[in-house]
This record gives structure tokens, C-alpha cells and sequence, in this order.
């Protein structure tokens, strides 16, 4: 995978964002097949698990398990969701070369999602960059920093733009590698993804800024491409579209990763993905999750007859 050209980078979130609301257990063999043939089929990063308590999400009780085993996979980047100090230390301890925070701008879900004031969310932050400053180099994991509700919450309505600015800031003044601006409950529309967007790049500087949208209102993929306009590269997505905040009301799937990499392919835009095979590894999943309902568009309609992917192109 790391001699394929891209244009854009397509993250997977479903194993952490799709599974955290479902009540069954996935096995962790099926968890490890999903991550096996998603990253074959081309998907270059996927966030596998998150490091919360199983009394709170039993989902991820193999958390350890699963990152074990999506480390051995060649090329993958293996993500996790962090959602403390504690969770940082078990996600370094077992060689996760990537760690994912999250802090909501508004701090009423902030209190409802990690029952806590969003400053003292930042002040952990803070202590988990100096955790990983303690590494050497080579140990030290790359911290990606998720604006949670940053265009718009359930419980808040609008959010101002000059907090999700301010949040930014003050995340990076912590040291974040990444910033992620997240559209948690499917608010945002393409105006205002371009202002918040243009915004956060304004004082990100050189630290890569990634876009998290859902598609609770059917606007997912109207808000990437606003999004690809203002020069945004990374994506998450989940497999047929799982996904949602156990703590915010409403709050239903991410955008469906088939139908984002269709798009971007269709537009000319490099993925390094394979649509066969990612449309193979839906069918495979969706066994094991029987009793969910998957979306997306591709997977209904098909690829176009005569279809030509930039990757088949990019081979030949």
C-alpha cells in the first residue's frame, strides 16, 4: 500500500465509531478479518478500537486483542481513540503508533460525553503530549486532536465559530500532530464547513487538518466536497455508513467510506482503494453484523458499467 499514490487518504472509523453504539458483541476474529480485508482492498488507516472502560462500551473489551493484531499488518497505520491520560499509556504500552483525542467545543456535550468540563478535557491533553515527550523519538506515537461537535450540537444548536477557533488553538499550543474538525450529529452544511474549515486551517499552520462528517441530514458528501475546496485531504468514513454518539440524540452514521471513495475516484482524485474489494469487504462485514442496517448508495446501484477507477488506471 505505501507505493500507491493518493491524493487523498480515507480513514476507516467504523471498527471504534460504528461498534461503540451496538449492543452485540462483534467477535474479535470478525473484528480482525474487517480490518485484514479493508486494508487489502486499499484503505491505508483505520481506527481499530477505543481505550474506554468495557463497563462503559463492553464493544471494546478486546480492545487489546485487536490493536495485537492489526499491528501485524503491513503498511496499515492502526489508530485508536483515547479518551484519557490512562488511555494513552495502554495505547502506548502496546505499540499504537497513533492515538486519537477528542475534546467537544461545546461543553455541554463535553460533560455528557466524558463527564467533565471541556478545559480540564484540554488539561488532559496537555498531560498526554508530556507523557509522550518522556518517549524516545522512535516510541513516540503520532496524537491526532478531533474537534468534537465543532459544527454544531445536539444540545447547544450553533456553536461559535470563535470557540471551535479557540479549541483549535489551544490544542495545538499543546502539541497536536493533527486536528480533526468533526461534524458529530450531521448539522453541517457545505457554507458552513467552508468557514470553519478556512478558519482552523488559518492557524493550524503546517499540522495536517482532517474533516469527520456524518450524514444524519443527507448533506455527508456535499460537505467533502466543500471540504476538498478548501484543501482538506483526510477523510473519515465508516463501511455502509455505521456509526453515531452514544451521547448525542439523533446523532446516525458516518459517512458511508464506498460511496466517499467512489465519489473522490469518479472526480480523478487518487485513493489507492479497490471498489471491488472494498464493496467485498462490506458483504463480509455486514455477516457478522446481521442485525444492522448498512447504507450506502454503491453498494445498491453498483459501479457504472465500463467503470474505470484511477487506481485500475493508475496500473495499467
Amino acid at each position: 500500500m505505501s507505493r500507491i499514490q493518493r491524493d487523498i487518504i480515507v480513514r476507516e472509523v467504523g471498527l471504534r465509531d460504528g461498534l461503540q453504539i451496538h449492543p452485540t458483541f462483534m467477535p474479535t476474529t470478525d473484528k480482525l478479518a474487517w480490518i485484514q480485508n479493508e486494508a487489502q482492498a486499499g484503505v491505508p488507516e483505520i481506527e481499530v478500537t477505543s481505550f474506554v472502560p468495557p463497563k462503559l462500551i463492553p464493544q471494546f473489551a478486546d480492545a487489546s486483542e485487536v490493536c495485537q493484531g492489526a499491528l501485524e499488518i503491513q503498511d496499515l497505520v492502526v489508530s485508536a481513540l483515547i479518551p484519557n491520560l490512562k488511555g494513552a499509556q495502554r495505547g502506548i504500552e502496546l505499540g499504537v503508533k497513533k492515538l486519537n483525542y477528542v475534546v467537544s467545543v461545546s461543553k455541554t456535550h463535553n460533560l455528557k460525553n466524558v463527564r467533565r468540563e471541556r478545559d480540564a478535557s484540554i488539561e488532559d491533553f496537555k498531560a498526554i503530549v508530556n507523557l509522550i515527550k518522556t518517549l524516545p523519538l522512535e516510541q513516540r506515537p503520532f496524537i491526532g486532536a478531533g474537534l468534537s461537535t465543532a459544527l454544531g450540537c445536539s444540545y447547544e444548536g450553533k456553536i461559535a465559530l470563535s470557540e471551535v477557533v479557540l479549541c483549535a488553538e489551544q490544542l495545538l499550543d499543546a502539541g497536536a500532530d493533527e486536528i480533526v474538525v468533526c461534524d458529530t450529529v450531521g448539522y453541517a452544511d457545505p457554507a458552513l464547513v467552508r468557514a470553519v474549515m478556512k478558519a482552523v486551517l488559518a492557524v493550524a499552520g503546517h499540522v495536517p487538518v482532517a474533516a469527520h462528517f456524518h450524514d444524519t441530514r443527507g448533506t455527508g458528501l456535499a460537505n467533502v466536497t466543500a471540504a476538498l475546496d478548501c484543501g482538506i485531504k483526510y477523510f473519515d468514513a465508516s463501511l455502509g455508513g455505521l456509526g453515531g454518539c452514544p451521547f448525542a440524540p439523533g446523532a446516525s452514521g458516518n459517512i458511508v467510506m464506498e460511496d466517499l471513495c467512489f465519489m473522490l475516484d469518479a472526480m480523478g482524485l487518487k485513493t489507492g482503494v479497490n471498489l471491488d474489494l472494498l464493496l467485498k469487504t462490506r458483504e463480509t462485514m455486514s455477516k457478522s453484523l446481521s442485525d444492522l442496517k448498512l447504507h450506502g448508495a454503491l453498494a445498491r446501484a453498483g459501479l457504472p458499467n465500463g467503470y474505470v477507477s484511477t487506481l485500475q488506471a493508475q496500473e495499467a
